[in-house]
């Protein structure tokens, strides 16, 4: 890791909660599973590793204000960039990667730094960690077991059809498996033995 790298993640951890649904150990796993999914398809790390450090920078400012959290995060990661003398040219990549990463927004990925930053971001809401962080965010909402059913059922089945790389869709089948296959055990032990 060199040492703007280092600087990115100590400034975000400082913006973010340690641990939570969206929390700085989320932003970890994303920068892991775009670190990995990026050297596979051939994405400019210098654009794609600031942009996953930084796509959820602004999630308590969206809870405190209701802003969106990719719109601003990007303005955030861009001030920051500037004032590290990050190279200018990269900076547009990043801010587009980070304004596109999320589900709902609407902004189409046009760079594979943008897609890349987007899959593994819905990567890390599928599998075992996306079961763990749906149950996590109905309790940080004071929601219980079938708030968080219904967010898998609604959104988190469908995130393997969103993938954009070849090596998202590798890895989005088996955590989509194990969606199914946890969705069906529950369904089970709800109607009783």
């Amino acid at each position: 890791m060199d040492d703007a790298t280092a600087l990115m993640l100590s400034h975000v951890r400082a913006a973010l909660p340690a641990s939570g649904a969206h929390g700085f150990d989320h932003t970890l796993r994303v920068v892991r599973l775009a670190e990995a999914i990026g050297a596979r398809e051939g994405a400019d790390m210098a654009v794609l590793i600031p942009a996953a450090i930084f796509h959820d920078i602004a999630r308590p400012v969206e809870e405190e204000t209701g802003a969106p959290h990719e719109e601003a995060g990007a303005r955030m990661a861009e001030a920051y960039l500037c004032s590290i003398s990050y190279p200018a040219d990269l900076v547009p990549g990043i801010f587009h990667a980070i304004r596109a990463h999320r589900y709902s927004s609407g902004i189409d990925p046009g760079t594979l730094e943008a897609r890349v930053l987007s899959d593994a971001d819905n990567l890390d809401a599928m599998g075992a960690v996306g079961i763990a962080r749906t149950f996590m965010q109905a309790g940080e909402k004071g929601g219980g077991i079938l708030d968080a059913t219904d967010h898998i059922r609604a959104k988190l089945v469908n995130l393997r059809g969103r993938m954009y790389t070849d090596t998202a869709r590798e890895i989005a089948g088996k955590r989509h498996a194990l969606l199914v296959a946890f969705l069906n055990a529950l369904d089970d032990e709800v109607r009783g033995p």
